[in-house]
């Protein structure tokens, strides 16, 4: 709870008026996961398929990579996979 919020609280926490309902809008976090190791996390798969998943392409987006580190947005490479597939099956080539 902000110091703001406190003491909204304390002032209406005197009257007898109804305390409107205050709405604190909570940030997403991204999950975040390091190396070949975390891609292999987020597919569930072995080492070997998660290098082939890297390499293909499919999830550069969501690849950042400097030098030999390599931080990938989870959340957003399994919704790249899931497009691709999606096209995929629909008979269009993923660009």
């Amino acid at each position: 709870m902000t110091g703001e919020e406190l003491l909204f609280l304390q002032n209406y926490s005197h009257s007898n008026e109804c305390v409107p309902v205050v709405q604190t809008s909570e940030t997403t976090s991204k999950r975040y996961e390091y190396g070949i190791r975390g891609i292999a996390k987020v597919f569930g798969c072995s080492i070997p398929t998660a290098n082939r998943i890297k390499k293909s392409g499919k999830i550069d987006r969501a690849i950042t990579q400097v030098g030999r580190k390599i931080i990938v947005d989870a959340d957003l490479a399994l919704k790249l996979v899931q497009d691709s597939t999606l096209q995929n099956k629909r008979g269009r080539r993923f660009v």
